[in-house]
Protein backbone atom coordinates (compact mmCIF):
# COMPACT_ATOMS: atom_id res chain seq x y z
CA UNK A 1 0.00 0.00 0.00
CA UNK A 2 3.00 2.36 0.35
CA UNK A 3 1.89 3.94 -3.14
CA UNK A 4 -1.28 4.79 -1.78
CA UNK A 5 -0.25 5.97 1.44
CA UNK A 6 2.27 8.48 -0.51
CA UNK A 7 -0.75 9.68 -2.99
CA UNK A 8 -2.48 10.03 0.96
CA UNK A 9 0.25 12.65 2.17
CA UNK A 10 -0.82 14.67 -1.06
CA UNK A 11 -4.32 15.36 0.78
CA UNK A 12 -2.77 17.05 4.17
CA UNK A 13 -4.27 16.77 7.87
CA UNK A 14 -7.96 14.78 8.04
CA UNK A 15 -9.90 11.99 8.67
CA UNK A 16 -8.22 8.48 6.84
CA UNK A 17 -12.00 8.05 5.00
CA UNK A 18 -11.97 11.59 3.71
CA UNK A 19 -8.52 11.23 2.31
CA UNK A 20 -9.21 7.66 1.07
CA UNK A 21 -12.67 8.93 -0.98
CA UNK A 22 -10.63 11.80 -2.57
CA UNK A 23 -8.17 9.73 -3.96
CA UNK A 24 -10.84 7.13 -5.16
CA UNK A 25 -12.39 9.81 -6.93
CA UNK A 26 -9.03 10.81 -8.62
CA UNK A 27 -8.31 7.02 -9.27
CA UNK A 28 -12.39 6.20 -10.69
CA UNK A 29 -12.32 9.39 -12.73
CA UNK A 30 -9.44 8.45 -14.78
CA UNK A 31 -10.59 7.50 -18.21
CA UNK A 32 -9.31 4.04 -18.68
CA UNK A 33 -9.79 2.85 -15.02
CA UNK A 34 -13.84 4.55 -15.48
CA UNK A 35 -14.02 2.50 -18.82
CA UNK A 36 -12.89 -0.62 -17.10
CA UNK A 37 -15.33 -0.26 -14.26
CA UNK A 38 -18.32 0.57 -16.23
CA UNK A 39 -17.67 -2.67 -18.32
CA UNK A 40 -18.03 -4.39 -15.23
CA UNK A 41 -21.01 -3.55 -13.26
CA UNK A 42 -20.18 -6.51 -11.17
CA UNK A 43 -17.97 -4.72 -9.17
CA UNK A 44 -19.04 -2.88 -6.22
CA UNK A 45 -17.91 0.24 -4.23
CA UNK A 46 -16.42 -2.47 -1.67
CA UNK A 47 -14.49 -4.45 -4.38
CA UNK A 48 -13.44 -0.69 -5.94
CA UNK A 49 -12.00 0.00 -1.85
CA UNK A 50 -10.09 -3.31 -1.75
CA UNK A 51 -8.44 -2.98 -5.07
CA UNK A 52 -7.77 0.52 -4.74
CA UNK A 53 -4.10 0.18 -4.71
CA UNK A 54 -4.25 -1.86 -8.07
CA UNK A 55 -6.46 1.30 -9.79
CA UNK A 56 -3.81 3.34 -8.57
CA UNK A 57 -0.86 1.68 -9.61
CA UNK A 58 -2.67 1.04 -13.24
CA UNK A 59 -3.50 4.92 -13.54
CA UNK A 60 -0.09 5.94 -12.90
CA UNK A 61 1.66 3.01 -14.82
CA UNK A 62 -0.61 3.90 -17.92
CA UNK A 63 0.86 7.61 -17.27
CA UNK A 64 4.08 6.49 -17.91
CA UNK A 65 3.56 4.48 -21.40
CA UNK A 66 1.66 7.59 -22.45
CA UNK A 67 4.45 9.66 -21.81
CA UNK A 68 6.88 6.91 -22.43
CA UNK A 69 11.07 8.04 -22.31
CA UNK A 70 12.32 4.85 -24.04
CA UNK A 71 12.40 0.92 -22.84
CA UNK A 72 15.59 1.95 -21.43
CA UNK A 73 14.21 4.45 -18.91
CA UNK A 74 10.92 2.86 -18.58
CA UNK A 75 10.01 3.46 -14.90
CA UNK A 76 7.14 1.34 -14.68
CA UNK A 77 7.13 -1.73 -11.66
CA UNK A 78 8.33 -4.07 -14.22
CA UNK A 79 10.11 -2.57 -17.12
CA UNK A 80 8.92 -2.64 -20.40
CA UNK A 81 5.56 -4.23 -19.21
CA UNK A 82 2.10 -2.56 -19.73
CA UNK A 83 -0.89 -3.47 -16.75
CA UNK A 84 -3.94 -4.75 -17.28
CA UNK A 85 -6.98 -4.91 -15.30
CA UNK A 86 -9.04 -8.33 -15.01
CA UNK A 87 -12.35 -9.27 -12.75
CA UNK A 88 -12.36 -12.30 -11.22
CA UNK A 89 -14.91 -13.48 -8.71
CA UNK A 90 -16.14 -9.36 -8.56
CA UNK A 91 -12.88 -8.54 -7.45
CA UNK A 92 -10.14 -6.84 -9.09
CA UNK A 93 -7.12 -7.97 -10.42
CA UNK A 94 -4.05 -6.60 -11.77
CA UNK A 95 -1.77 -8.37 -14.28
CA UNK A 96 1.11 -7.59 -16.82
CA UNK A 97 1.95 -7.82 -20.95
CA UNK A 98 4.64 -6.73 -23.04
CA UNK A 99 4.41 -3.20 -24.45
CA UNK A 100 4.88 -2.87 -28.27
CA UNK A 101 8.75 -1.67 -27.68
CA UNK A 102 9.63 -4.67 -25.93
CA UNK A 103 8.03 -7.25 -27.79
CA UNK A 104 10.44 -5.50 -30.66
CA UNK A 105 13.18 -5.93 -28.67
CA UNK A 106 12.46 -9.50 -27.86
CA UNK A 107 12.15 -10.26 -31.47
CA UNK A 108 15.19 -8.65 -32.09
CA UNK A 109 17.45 -10.30 -29.60
CA UNK A 110 15.73 -13.55 -30.80
CA UNK A 111 16.20 -13.09 -34.61
CA UNK A 112 20.35 -11.76 -33.33
CA UNK A 113 20.52 -15.33 -31.13
CA UNK A 114 19.62 -16.99 -34.56
CA UNK A 115 21.82 -15.06 -36.84
CA UNK A 116 25.97 -14.59 -36.17
CA UNK A 117 28.24 -12.37 -37.63
CA UNK A 118 31.88 -12.46 -37.37
CA UNK A 119 33.65 -9.19 -38.99
CA UNK A 120 31.02 -7.59 -41.20
CA UNK A 121 29.47 -4.17 -40.77
CA UNK A 122 26.53 -4.18 -38.24
CA UNK A 123 24.93 -2.44 -40.48
CA UNK A 124 24.25 -6.07 -42.91
CA UNK A 125 22.52 -7.77 -40.05
CA UNK A 126 19.51 -5.93 -40.75
CA UNK A 127 19.12 -6.32 -44.92
CA UNK A 128 16.56 -8.10 -45.90
CA UNK A 129 15.06 -9.35 -49.61
CA UNK A 130 13.02 -6.22 -49.89
CA UNK A 131 16.25 -4.18 -49.60
CA UNK A 132 17.90 -6.22 -52.64
CA UNK A 133 17.38 -4.39 -56.28
CA UNK A 134 17.10 -6.80 -58.88
CA UNK A 135 16.90 -4.10 -61.60
CA UNK A 136 19.55 -5.84 -63.96
CA UNK A 137 18.78 -9.50 -65.09
CA UNK A 138 22.02 -11.08 -63.12
CA UNK A 139 20.67 -9.30 -59.72
CA UNK A 140 17.12 -10.63 -60.37
CA UNK A 141 18.56 -14.34 -61.31
CA UNK A 142 20.42 -13.99 -58.38
CA UNK A 143 17.70 -12.69 -56.00
CA UNK A 144 14.94 -15.69 -57.18
CA UNK A 145 17.71 -18.50 -57.00
CA UNK A 146 18.56 -17.14 -53.04
CA UNK A 147 15.32 -16.55 -52.26
CA UNK A 148 14.80 -20.39 -53.50
CA UNK A 149 17.79 -21.25 -51.20
CA UNK A 150 16.14 -20.53 -48.50
CA UNK A 151 13.15 -21.62 -49.18
CA UNK A 152 13.45 -24.86 -49.83
CA UNK A 153 16.97 -26.10 -47.51
CA UNK A 154 16.69 -27.84 -44.38
CA UNK A 155 19.93 -28.31 -43.10
CA UNK A 156 21.13 -31.69 -42.01
CA UNK A 157 19.21 -32.85 -44.88
CA UNK A 158 20.13 -30.87 -47.41
CA UNK A 159 24.06 -29.67 -48.11
CA UNK A 160 23.48 -27.83 -51.37
CA UNK A 161 24.61 -24.23 -50.96
CA UNK A 162 25.26 -21.52 -53.13
CA UNK A 163 28.31 -19.97 -54.76
CA UNK A 164 27.85 -16.04 -55.63
CA UNK A 165 30.73 -14.51 -57.51
CA UNK A 166 31.12 -11.32 -59.79
CA UNK A 167 33.11 -7.49 -59.43
CA UNK A 168 33.57 -5.61 -56.74
CA UNK A 169 30.80 -3.77 -55.35
CA UNK A 170 28.07 -5.49 -57.35
CA UNK A 171 25.91 -6.44 -54.13
CA UNK A 172 27.66 -9.57 -53.09
CA UNK A 173 27.17 -9.34 -49.59
CA UNK A 174 24.29 -7.33 -49.50
CA UNK A 175 22.91 -10.69 -51.12
CA UNK A 176 24.09 -12.97 -48.55
CA UNK A 177 23.40 -10.75 -45.57
CA UNK A 178 19.15 -10.86 -46.51
CA UNK A 179 19.95 -15.02 -46.94
CA UNK A 180 21.14 -14.82 -43.31
CA UNK A 181 18.46 -12.58 -41.94
CA UNK A 182 16.01 -14.87 -43.81
CA UNK A 183 17.32 -17.95 -42.25
CA UNK A 184 17.22 -15.99 -38.98
CA UNK A 185 14.13 -15.42 -39.61
CA UNK A 186 13.08 -19.17 -39.75
CA UNK A 187 15.01 -19.74 -36.94
CA UNK A 188 17.66 -21.45 -38.19
CA UNK A 189 21.24 -20.51 -36.92
CA UNK A 190 23.17 -18.73 -39.30
CA UNK A 191 26.46 -17.71 -39.19
CA UNK A 192 27.72 -15.29 -41.58
CA UNK A 193 31.65 -14.76 -41.66
CA UNK A 194 34.03 -12.33 -43.68
CA UNK A 195 36.71 -14.70 -44.54
CA UNK A 196 40.10 -13.40 -44.49
CA UNK A 197 39.92 -12.02 -40.64
CA UNK A 198 38.16 -15.20 -39.91
CA UNK A 199 41.40 -16.70 -40.71
CA UNK A 200 43.64 -14.52 -39.62
CA UNK A 201 41.85 -15.37 -36.06
CA UNK A 202 42.26 -19.03 -36.79
CA UNK A 203 45.89 -18.26 -37.00
CA UNK A 204 46.02 -15.97 -34.09
CA UNK A 205 44.30 -18.93 -32.20
CA UNK A 206 47.21 -21.55 -32.86
CA UNK A 207 49.44 -19.43 -29.91
CA UNK A 208 46.26 -19.03 -27.19
CA UNK A 209 44.98 -22.74 -27.46
CA UNK A 210 41.90 -21.17 -29.35
CA UNK A 211 42.37 -22.59 -32.43
CA UNK A 212 39.78 -25.71 -32.65
CA UNK A 213 37.54 -24.15 -30.84
CA UNK A 214 37.12 -21.26 -33.01
CA UNK A 215 36.91 -23.48 -36.36
CA UNK A 216 34.53 -25.71 -34.61
CA UNK A 217 31.89 -22.82 -34.05
CA UNK A 218 32.41 -21.49 -37.93
CA UNK A 219 32.23 -25.44 -39.32
CA UNK A 220 29.03 -26.50 -37.03
CA UNK A 221 26.88 -23.61 -38.45
CA UNK A 222 23.62 -24.52 -39.27
CA UNK A 223 23.85 -22.52 -42.36
CA UNK A 224 27.48 -20.79 -42.84
CA UNK A 225 28.03 -18.25 -44.97
CA UNK A 226 32.11 -17.28 -46.44
CA UNK A 227 32.29 -13.98 -47.64
CA UNK A 228 34.80 -13.01 -49.76
CA UNK A 229 36.74 -16.14 -50.15
CA UNK A 230 39.62 -15.76 -52.20
CA UNK A 231 40.53 -12.18 -50.98
CA UNK A 232 42.92 -14.20 -48.05
CA UNK A 233 46.63 -15.33 -48.74
CA UNK A 234 46.52 -18.66 -49.57
CA UNK A 235 48.76 -20.76 -47.98
CA UNK A 236 48.79 -24.94 -47.66
CA UNK A 237 47.40 -24.60 -44.47
CA UNK A 238 44.78 -22.39 -44.74
CA UNK A 239 43.40 -24.71 -47.86
CA UNK A 240 44.09 -28.10 -46.61
CA UNK A 241 43.05 -27.83 -42.80
CA UNK A 242 40.75 -25.18 -42.50
CA UNK A 243 39.01 -25.16 -46.09
CA UNK A 244 39.61 -29.07 -46.21
CA UNK A 245 38.45 -29.43 -42.70
CA UNK A 246 35.56 -27.52 -42.58
CA UNK A 247 34.44 -28.50 -46.09
CA UNK A 248 34.57 -32.34 -45.39
CA UNK A 249 32.65 -31.76 -42.20
CA UNK A 250 29.88 -29.92 -43.70
CA UNK A 251 29.45 -32.40 -46.34
CA UNK A 252 29.83 -35.30 -44.48
CA UNK A 253 26.92 -33.40 -42.04
CA UNK A 254 24.80 -31.96 -44.58
CA UNK A 255 25.10 -28.30 -43.90
CA UNK A 256 24.77 -26.15 -46.71
CA UNK A 257 27.49 -23.34 -47.23
CA UNK A 258 27.29 -20.22 -49.41
CA UNK A 259 29.99 -18.66 -51.07
CA UNK A 260 30.79 -15.16 -52.20
CA UNK A 261 33.62 -13.85 -54.41
CA UNK A 262 35.03 -12.12 -56.73
CA UNK A 263 36.61 -15.25 -58.31
CA UNK A 264 34.59 -17.50 -61.13
CA UNK A 265 35.09 -21.45 -59.81
CA UNK A 266 37.74 -21.80 -62.21
CA UNK A 267 39.40 -18.56 -61.11
CA UNK A 268 39.14 -19.61 -57.02
CA UNK A 269 40.80 -23.27 -58.40
CA UNK A 270 44.29 -21.13 -59.58
CA UNK A 271 44.32 -19.72 -56.76
CA UNK A 272 44.15 -22.50 -54.34
CA UNK A 273 46.71 -24.37 -56.66
CA UNK A 274 49.17 -21.33 -56.25
CA UNK A 275 50.01 -20.85 -52.05
CA UNK A 276 52.77 -19.23 -50.59
CA UNK A 277 55.23 -20.65 -48.13
CA UNK A 278 57.61 -18.42 -46.42
CA UNK A 279 57.81 -16.24 -49.49
CA UNK A 280 58.20 -19.51 -51.87
CA UNK A 281 55.46 -19.62 -53.84
CA UNK A 282 53.81 -23.36 -55.03
CA UNK A 283 51.42 -24.93 -57.12
CA UNK A 284 49.75 -27.77 -56.31
CA UNK A 285 46.91 -28.11 -58.85
CA UNK A 286 45.97 -31.84 -57.08
CA UNK A 287 45.15 -30.59 -53.98
CA UNK A 288 43.06 -27.45 -55.54
CA UNK A 289 41.41 -29.50 -57.79
CA UNK A 290 40.14 -31.52 -54.60
CA UNK A 291 39.39 -28.98 -52.99
CA UNK A 292 37.41 -27.77 -55.62
CA UNK A 293 34.94 -30.53 -56.52
CA UNK A 294 33.75 -30.56 -52.66
CA UNK A 295 32.88 -27.20 -53.76
CA UNK A 296 31.79 -27.55 -57.07
CA UNK A 297 29.37 -30.64 -55.74
CA UNK A 298 27.94 -28.86 -52.87
CA UNK A 299 26.70 -25.20 -54.86
CA UNK A 300 24.60 -23.84 -57.55
CA UNK A 301 26.79 -21.55 -59.16
CA UNK A 302 25.28 -18.26 -59.30
CA UNK A 303 27.01 -15.38 -61.32
CA UNK A 304 26.01 -11.28 -60.52
CA UNK A 305 27.17 -8.58 -62.28
CA UNK A 306 26.29 -5.00 -62.68
CA UNK A 307 27.13 -1.56 -61.69
CA UNK A 308 29.83 -0.94 -58.26
CA UNK A 309 27.25 0.28 -55.51
CA UNK A 310 30.07 1.13 -53.81
CA UNK A 311 30.48 4.13 -55.94
CA UNK A 312 27.78 5.21 -56.79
Amino acid sequence: MDPINQSLRRFGDGRIQERLNKLMQEVTADSRVASFLQGHPEIGREAVESGLNDLYQYKEQWHNCDHCPGLAACPNVMQGYQPQLNEVRGRIHLSYQTCPLKRRDDERKKHESFMKSLYLPKDMLTVTFEDFESDTEKRTDAYVKALAFCTNTVPGETAMGLYIHGPFGVGKTFLVSAIANEFADQEVETMLVYTPDFLRELKSGIADGSYQEKLDNVKRARVLILDDIGAETMTPWVRDEVFGSLLQFRMMEKLPTVFTSNFSLDDLELHFASTQTRGAEKVDELKARRIMERIRHLTDEIPMSGRNRRTD
